[in-house]
């Protein structure tokens, strides 16, 4: 199901078009609005009249979330406080926290734009959907909450923890769509384990998980062990939350909602477009933000933009999955990894679980990482040459395919930390003396 079929099928030129009379809306407004953007045109001479061409981007400031705090709480709105409608807010973990604004139509174009990524899943008015993200400042739960009231469909808002009321309302309420992060989804399939509910004894049919990096062997895990379609869906708090992209039933890379945001590719490194299909840093400039629209927006996710026209009808350009984030990449020996790559060998080797945690350390001057990673119960205590067998495999597939060694621990399962939130999954504990 298209929710938008008269955007999300447009032709290619006509889109561009509204793009840029929305790019062109959008510079007038932070021009005479925003002191920070106000003064950032006047020091390079931009004139947003002067904008004729979606090219023409390129010659505008980034926005960094430095810049956010800088202006913190209110300095970027581009509206009176008395316009705006809803405040949230990112966790500022490190540092002063991002808090957007949204007017009254900034709300009703995220409701339209988060039934689109619902609609792409699967989901219909006759689906009743369970919501374990977060309500609150943070904007996952909020966000999906009033996209599937306008579709129609019946809202379980049970936010985040308690797991084993989660599981036993999705027995009771009959919840056929469950939205989460990847991490709680298995997490909630680890509780039904426990509480002996056989998921084909549910009435799921479909999981939305975002909000982490997660791999193609993560997902079948979910779709396995709940017994679902898993779905990728991509937002980021300081620009909108849920609705920026999303997948299809397709699962061939996740549409992004091109009539409202601008998208660009760009090398982290020398901030110049990556060239086509390249991995890069997600850039987006909002064009339908009244309360708090950003220019060239760094998201620190690194992605790639996909080619061609997916099967589903939309004609909006397709991301892949998040590999992971400018921040997250950590170095071992000179070699850059993420986590989600250390995921992938781990979720492709047969008796490991997804379940696992990285520890990087000193041995004198030279680094030293381990994987620590829980393994099948049978595998750990009846097969114990095969156990060492895996273990072996696994560290020379982690060289092979990153170029790291890595140590590898078998745990036996639940014994590394669960998270109802976003999963934190490496732990460094390295020193570095000047």
């Amino acid at each position: 199901m298209i929710w938008q079929p008269k955007y999300e099928t447009m032709d290619r030129a006509a889109l561009e078009q509204l793009q840029l009379e929305r790019l062109q809306a959008t510079l007038t407004r932070v021009s005479r609005n925003v002191p920070f953007y106000r003064m950032k045109f006047e020091e390079m001479g931009i004139d947003p009249d002067e904008f004729r061409s979606l090219e023409d981007v390129r010659r505008l400031p980034f926005t960094g979330k430095a810049d956010l705090r800088d202006n913190y709480p209110y300095g970027m709105f581009a509206v009176p406080l008395r316009e705006v409608v809803r405040l949230h807010a990112s966790s500022g973990t490190t540092g002063k926290p991002v808090v957007g604004g949204y007017t009254k139509n900034d709300i009703a174009r995220w409701t339209e734009l988060t039934a689109r990524v619902l609609s792409a899943a699967g989901v219909t008015k006759d689906d009743v959907i369970q919501i374990t993200l977060a309500y609150g400042l943070f904007t996952g739960g909020f966000g999906f909450h009033y996209g599937a009231e306008l579709i129609g469909a019946s809202v379980i808002p049970s936010s985040s923890g308690n797991t084993r009321r989660q599981v036993a309302i999705m027995q009771d309420y009959k919840t056929t769509t469950l939205v989460s992060t990847p991490s709680y989804a298995l997490y909630l399939a680890d509780t039904m384990d426990e509480m002996g509910v056989n998921a084909n004894a549910l009435g799921l049919k479909y999981a939305l998980c975002g909000a982490e990096v997660w791999s193609e062997g993560m997902r079948r895990e979910i779709q396995d062990r709940l017994k679902v379609v898993a779905t990728d869906n991509y937002g980021i708090s300081e620009v909108m939350g849920p609705g920026i992209a999303g997948e299809c039933q397709e699962r061939a890379g996740l549409h992004l909602n091109e009539d409202h945001f601008l998208v660009e590719i760009i090398n982290p490194e020398t901030c110049a477009p990556a060239e086509p299909g390249q991995v890069g840093e997600l850039v987006l400039t909002t064009l339908t933000k009244e309360a708090f629209p950003l220019i060239r927006y760094r998201t620190g996710d690194l992605t790639r933009l996909l080619p061609g026209i997916c099967a589903c009808g939309r004609t909006f350009m397709r991301m892949e999955r998040v590999l992971g984030r400018a921040d997250d990449m950590f170095t071992v020996k000179g070699v850059n990894v993420f986590p989600s790559q250390v995921e992938a060998v781990l979720c492709s080797i047969k008796g490991l679980t997804p379940h696992y945690q990285i520890e990087l350390d000193r041995e004198g001057p030279l680094d030293k990482a381990t994987v620590f990673v829980e393994a099948d119960a049978e595998l750990l205590v009846d097969r114990i040459r095969e156990a060492q067998a895996v273990q072996e495999t696994t560290r020379k597939r982690l060289f092979s395919e990153l170029g790291v060694h890595f140590e590898v621990k078998l745990m036996e399962g639940k014994t590394l930390t669960r998270f109802e939130g976003k999963a934190r999954r490496v732990k460094d504990k390295r020193t570095f003396s000047a």
